[in-house]
């Protein structure tokens, strides 16, 4: 019973995810969803940008905190080990609803493309983007990266085992397709507004520290197999007409 609960927890947690990740993506593109990050202003600029900042910032450092090692050491005595993911995910969706719900939009066009071709291109880079990401995190392991992995092999009785070490895919050009997914999708838009740049610039910003948290936490366990990986492959923009050695890490 104890180990169908986890499962089943593992699950709850899952579908959450899956429909929040649904829901961002009309958010910020825009897209069938009631509220998006830009439907119509309900108030003065300096509180709305205040509130947004704070949203982010409750975001960031959810995501952020709970997934250094020396935070999980001390979580895990209070969380099952094999729940310690589906918690993370289901942490990161409830900060993601606060934010879609208390979002305030500004108003305020930074730039607009009015020729129809330009509008279907940077519609299809959002979409690229949102493509990139999701196809990345199956090359990584889907599964054990929103925690279904971990609760399947404790359902079964099973220790769990760690993604293997390796290069898929994208990850031969690229170490963080996943961001770069992001990034693309946060800035290809054909109507740029100031509350749609605050959130790409602020995103953009945390992703790029984030980065730099997640690869000192990558050597410390990987050590020198992880360091002649980022010599060899660039971080977010891919080196055209190179070869790329497949000697590196894809587990995050």
């Amino acid at each position: 019973m104890k180990r169908l609960t986890a499962f089943t927890y593992g699950i709850l947690c899952y579908v959450i995810f899956f429909v929040t990740f649904q829901y961002s993506i009309g958010f910020i593109g825009n897209f069938i969803v009631p509220k998006s990050i830009d439907s119509l202003p309900s108030g003065p600029v300096l509180p709305a940008l205040l509130i947004n900042a704070l949203l982010l910032g409750i975001f960031a450092l959810q995501h952020s905190v709970m997934a250094r090692p020396a935070f999980k050491r001390v979580w895990t005595r209070l969380v099952p080990k094999p729940v310690e993911r589906s918690t993370y995910v289901l942490f990161s969706s409830l900060a993601l609803i606060l934010l879609f719900a208390y979002w305030q939009p500004i108003g305020g066009v930074i730039w607009q493309v009015q020729d129809p071709i330009g509008q279907l291109v940077l519609h299809g880079l959002c979409v690229l983007g949102w493509t990139i990401l999701l196809i990345s995190t199956f090359m990584i392991d889907h599964f054990d990266l929103f925690g279904l992995r971990q609760v399947w092999f404790y359902l079964r009785g099973k220790e769990y085992q760690a993604v293997n070490f390796g290069t898929p895919g994208l990850y031969r050009h690229v170490r963080h397709p996943i961001y770069l997914g992001f990034i693309i999708a946060f800035w290809a838009t054909p109507t740029m507004t100031a509350a749609h740049l605050f959130f790409a610039v602020m995103c953009t910003a945390y992703i790029l520290i984030g980065i730099r948290l997640e690869e000192r936490d990558m050597v410390s366990y990987f050590g020198k197999r992880y360091s002649e990986y980022s010599k060899q492959v660039p971080m977010l923009v891919p080196r055209l007409g190179s070869r790329r050695s497949g000697t590196g890490p894809a587990a995050v």
